[in-house]
């Protein structure tokens, strides 16, 4: 759910007591543990950290006028969102993140980077904590040029293809499949009992 507000206090001021809370406790934890050449901003409609111009001058490739993002945190309809690109694509990182995770004996709700909760208490703090802390912006900078030349090499463009394509062919076949049908038994009318049929006589001593 993107937010008009250009600031991170107008987006938290826009938000109602209880959810303001749970984004303000998460934001916290995250800037306690940030490395200092991070930023928090704006950023998709929503609060992020990312690595400013002046530290990574190429910014981000998708978009070189926005700064290289880090995280970002929302509110989104019926729960909150923590992304952490410094997950996706990290398979070392990644699974020591996740492995650190179930230790704890809490849901991990996420997927590619993006990690789903709806209160703090559904939250690893701890582990989110020493994966923003174990990750400086040079270590992330480095991660992501590493990612970056993966996938512009001959068999990372052709595993972004293949991928596509099999994303596209799971969106078709689930198009072309008919809607199952309920299996719900309609409910089972009960037939009325006749009603009783009182005599005059009987009628008449009442």
């Amino acid at each position: 759910m993107q937010s008009q507000a250009t600031t991170v206090s107008a987006y938290l001021a826009e938000l109602p007591a209880e959810r303001r809370a749970v984004v303000s406790a998460v934001r916290d934890l995250v800037n306690a543990n940030l490395d200092r050449d991070y930023e928090e901003l704006m950023n998709y409609g929503m609060i992020g950290w990312c690595v400013p111009h002046r530290v990574f001058p190429p910014g981000y490739h998708c978009n070189p006028k926005l700064p290289l993002p880090f995280a970002g945190l929302a509110a989104q309809k019926n729960h909150y969102s923590l992304y952490m690109m410094s997950l996706y694509g990290d398979g070392p990182h990644w699974n020591e993140f996740e492995a650190a995770w179930a230790k704890t004996g809490k849901k991990l709700d996420m997927g590619k980077c993006c990690i789903r909760f709806k209160k703090v208490e559904d939250l690893a703090t701890e582990v989110i904590a020493n994966a923003i802390k174990k990750t400086p912006a040079a270590t992330y900078i480095a991660h992501y040029q590493k990612a970056l030349a993966r996938n512009e090499s001959p068999a990372g463009k052709e595993a972004n293809r293949k991928a596509r394509e099999a994303a596209s062919a799971k969106k078709a076949a689930k198009a072309a499949s008919p809607a199952k049908k309920s299996t719900k038994k309609p409910a089972t009318k009960l037939a009325k009992a006749p009603a009783k049929k009182i005599s005059k006589a009987s009628a008449k001593k009442r």
